[in-house]
């Protein structure tokens, strides 16, 4: 393995983390909520739901905020090196496990691993071996 040095972002990669660990206390602390991105979104859609003009206003912000970015610095190029059969199967299979799994990466891996959260620690360590040997996989046993 060799690492792009050119490419090695590692103080935005931490100030980046850190924004994130910053919104998801702050939204906490305001709301007395979990910042789970899967759980806001499920819930926003639901009506009646209560809180939906924060839930909103986070949801938005996470749009936004690369376009913000945008107008100081060059974002990076988007690409998906997949067909769109595999775009399509892995939102599914992404969607599923989230709602399998009472939660996403922000909610279980941001939010409740900072909590202590033991159900956290264990969806977010499930969800990264099926990522790891999901890659695996497909790299290494079936050459994509």
């Amino acid at each position: 393995m060799t690492i792009d040095w050119a490419s090695f972002t590692p103080w935005s990669a931490l100030a980046g983390g850190a924004l994130i660990g910053l919104a998801a206390a702050v939204f906490a602390l305001a709301n007395g909520r979990v910042a789970g991105i899967s759980g806001l979104l499920g819930s926003l859609l639901q009506r009646g739901a209560e809180g939906r003009g924060e839930k909103a206003a986070f949801l938005l912000g996470l749009l936004l905020a690369p376009l913000l970015w945008g107008l100081f610095a060059a974002l990076p190029d988007i690409r998906f090196e997949g067909d769109a059969l595999g775009l399509i199967v892995a939102g599914l299979l992404v969607g599923i496990g989230s709602r399998y799994g009472s939660g996403c990466t922000s909610g279980h891996g941001v939010c409740g691993i900072a909590r202590l959260s033991p159900r956290s620690l264990l969806a977010t360590l499930c969800f990264m071996a099926s990522g790891f040997a999901t890659v695996f996989v497909l790299r290494h046993l079936l050459g994509g």
